[in-house]
């Protein structure tokens, strides 16, 4: 007949109690914010590449209008964090609204905006993708080509300082 050898282990409440805070703040608060500080590597080096870009007689900025977002979306949808970098305002799109000014079925453009930082710059993707007149001058890409190793780096290192203080804090709450 074979023998049942029964153990428990005791003390996994404290080491449950780390993986709660740890994951709780390396997910919501920590790993936001080396991702933050990565991204905006990337956002200074594209405000750099785009002062390059700036036409004098105009009054608009590229680089004034680059900016860096959570990307809510992502995060509800899967969880994972992200920042976007991107230019504020867009592009000026056609609309096809059938009912506007009385232009039926008509093709109009929407204005710009205006108000944003750096004027309306909705030219920034002419420049960063090019025209079938143009060469393409990216500023964007080459801002985040340059500069993944660096953020890459400067995420692991502001995330495992995140990490050592989620330790700290989760040993400080398990108790002596």
């Amino acid at each position: 007949m074979a023998e049942v050898i029964e153990f428990k282990i005791g003390g996994l409440e404290s080491l449950l109690g780390k993986f709660d805070a740890i994951s709780y703040d390396t997910r919501r608060k920590g790993g936001r914010a080396a991702l933050r500080k990565a991204a905006q590597l990337v956002a200074d080096a594209a405000r750099q590449n785009a002062a390059g870009l700036n036409d004098p007689e105009t009054s608009t900025e590229i680089a004034k209008n680059i900016a860096l977002r959570w990307n809510n979306r992502l995060f509800k949808q899967s969880g994972d964090l992200g920042f976007r970098v991107g230019v504020l305002g867009g592009a000026k799109q056609k609309n096809n609204y059938h009912t506007r000014r009385g232009r039926a079925g008509g093709t109009f453009e929407t204005g710009g905006d205006q108000s944003n930082p750096g004027g309306d710059t909705f030219y920034w993707r002419f420049l960063e993708f090019g025209t079938a007149k143009m060469a393409a001058k990216p500023f964007m890409r080459k801002a985040l080509a340059d500069n993944i190793e660096a953020a890459t780096a400067m995420f692991v290192s502001e995330f495992d300082k995140a990490l050592d203080r989620a330790i700290k804090r989760a040993a400080k709450k398990a108790g002596p």
